[in-house]
């Protein structure tokens, strides 16, 4: 991630902002900056979203393929994440930097989305222990102003949103092989459940308190963060902490309810705002919400 350095007086005066109620955009401690996101915008891709929060750009393309099964579970498709950590985005990004941090955005992505709560993956079964289909989803990193974790992880159920994938029609030859043919109509295809999709939310320990959606400035004063992922009901399917510094229960608990409270009032505006840019058809533009 970007570093930023503060000089002490300007980090004493963040903490005791944050300390208040009352951070240096004039955010409260549980506020998201504006998003502003938008789906169907990579052309070569089966769904695809692109979402700003802040100053904090993403790019998600979902490419679906047919592939084997994994032989735990043949009756399952799955997902693979691939993060480019554009070196563009930061001068951070260059060399090592952008591969260390983009392995590591790819295993927490895994953990969080690649399992059956969040994705009905029985659904991209096409022949149990034969064929399923795998789907790819490609994050591209533009720009990065702190909080990337949340970021993607509304860009991918955008694009999941948007990806559709084309019907299959199963027949036998004279053999009795299977022979898969995919439909050539564009409106013949089908679409992924994203309702149990789960949203990350991070939080910054910063003080005595935590913040939601931080900023590099706001990130340099923080000794260790909390990853929570949840879904529309409040569930937390994964939590995971990073940073150096250590987070006491107390402290722990607290974030995780405030993480659970704010990431279940994430989803009804995403999916509102979904569905209404997916109904204006090409007359859609750019819409903003949170904030």
């Amino acid at each position: 991630m970007a570093a930023v350095q503060l000089s002490e007086a300007e980090k004493v005066y963040l903490m005791h902002g944050v300390r208040d109620d009352l951070r240096l955009d004039g955010r409260r401690c549980e506020d998201y900056r504006h998003m502003e996101i938008e789906t169907d915008v990579v052309s070569n891709t089966d769904g695809s979203a692109k979402i700003s929060l802040g100053h904090t750009d993403v790019l998600v393309g979902v490419k679906a393929e047919i592939g084997k099964p994994k032989p735990m579970v043949p009756d399952e498709g799955y997902l693979e994440f691939f993060v480019d950590c554009s070196a563009n985005a930061t001068p951070e990004f260059e060399g090592r930097g952008g591969e260390e941090l983009g392995v590591e955005l790819s295993n927490v992505l895994y953990k969080v989305f690649n399992n059956r709560h969040s994705v009905d993956l029985r659904s991209l079964c096409i022949c149990p222990g034969e064929n399923c289909w795998v789907l790819y989803v490609d994050v591209l990193l533009l720009q990065c102003d702190g909080n990337l974790f949340d970021a993607i992880s509304i860009a991918i159920k955008a694009a999941l949103f948007n990806t559709r994938i084309p019907r299959v029609h199963i027949s036998e030859d004279e053999e009795g092989g299977k022979e898969i043919e995919l439909s050539d109509d564009p409106y013949d295809c089908v679409r992924i459940n994203v309702e149990n999709v789960p949203c990350i939310v991070s939080l910054c320990k910063i003080g005595h308190r935590h913040v939601v959606d931080a900023t590099l400035q706001e990130k340099a004063c923080s000794v260790a963060s909390l990853l929570i992922s949840v879904t529309h009901k409040g569930m937390v399917t994964c939590v995971r902490k990073l940073g150096r510094g250590s987070l006491d229960p107390e402290s722990i608990f607290e974030m995780t309810e405030a993480g659970k409270r704010v990431g279940k009032t994430l989803h009804a505006p995403l999916m509102e705002l979904l569905q209404k840019e997916e109904s204006l058809g090409k007359k859609r533009q750019k819409v903003g919400f949170l904030g």
